[in-house]
């Protein structure tokens, strides 16, 4: 079965669309968090950013740069976030980036607020998760 956001961008469901690309689509969210939470996703079908190619990627985030100024006069300020795998969160296999209009009293809290306590890495497992890393 297609996933939702492929019959969103082939126009089979309707949304409230934003802006359009050849390669990328952002409309408001059916389930937003605050008022104007909006998504940007491509258009093609792939479950994580890295499986995108170079100008599928190069579309997609230009698209999230132009609506992200547009989405932040909103409040002011935006948090952008993508899942990236079912492990991260992802709820929709379907490369998609969430823009959510914030404000201080909108009990989001920072990203650090999603994990229940800071994680403590030695100086030999910082270097080695460096190594693997870096180019």
């Amino acid at each position: 079965m297609e996933c939702i956001f492929c019959k969103i961008s082939s126009g089979e469901l309707p949304t409230q669309i934003i802006t359009e690309t050849p390669h990328s689509i952002a409309f408001l969210d059916a389930f937003p968090l605050t008022k104007g939470h909006t998504l940007v996703i491509p258009k093609n079908h792939n479950e994580k950013i890295q499986h995108l190619s170079a100008e599928e990627n190069l579309d997609l985030f230009s698209t999230v740069h132009k609506v992200i100024s547009k989405v932040d006069k909103l409040t002011g300020a935006t948090l952008m976030a993508a899942h990236n795998g079912k492990e991260a969160g992802q709820e929709i296999p379907h490369v998609h980036i969430h823009l959510v209009p914030r404000s201080s009293n909108d009990s989001g809290g920072p990203i650090h607020c999603l994990f229940d306590s800071t994680l403590n890495v030695s100086d030999s497992e910082t270097n080695e998760i460096f190594e693997k890393l870096r180019d």
